[in-house]
């Protein structure tokens, strides 16, 4: 599927068609150059699933977890300050990803090898037409 968001206006409804093609997935692995707008659309996407508490990446804390409007947890990684794959580990990474719940990461190239057969890899791009987000679930 592809996702076209030319301005940032359009990124609520971005997030909803997001949000309707991500069926039971749970564990997506956002790719992009710095910049490139991954926690602002992760933000959106939280947004869209109910999410009321402050969105923010979670750089230093490499794990932010939010409530969605069930009242469920959303797990939100970011990769980019760790050193090796051991940190993740560390953390509990195995814990929140085969947890059933959602999990958004942020620079999982960084731990391409602990991410689930499962994830989807979703990639955000700027082009001339404006940001493209790429998935296949």
């Amino acid at each position: 599927m592809v996702i076209l968001i030319k301005d940032v206006s359009e990124i609520a409804e971005a997030a909803k068609k997001f949000v309707a093609a991500m069926g039971d997935r749970k564990v997506f692995a956002f790719y992009g150059k710095m910049g490139a707008g991954k926690t602002t659309f992760i933000k959106a996407v939280c947004e869209e699933l109910g999410v009321q508490d402050v969105i923010n990446s979670p750089t230093f804390a490499i794990v932010n977890e939010y409530v969605d409007g069930e009242g469920e947890p959303i797990y939100h990684f970011d990769f980019y300050r760790i050193k090796n794959q051991q940190e993740a580990l560390d953390i509990g990474y195995e814990d929140y990803v085969y947890s059933g719940n959602v999990c958004f990461m942020e620079w999982p190239e960084l731990i391409e090898n602990l991410l689930p057969d499962d994830a989807v890899k979703v990639t955000i791009e700027e082009e001339e037409e404006g940001r493209v987000v790429r998935f296949s679930v």
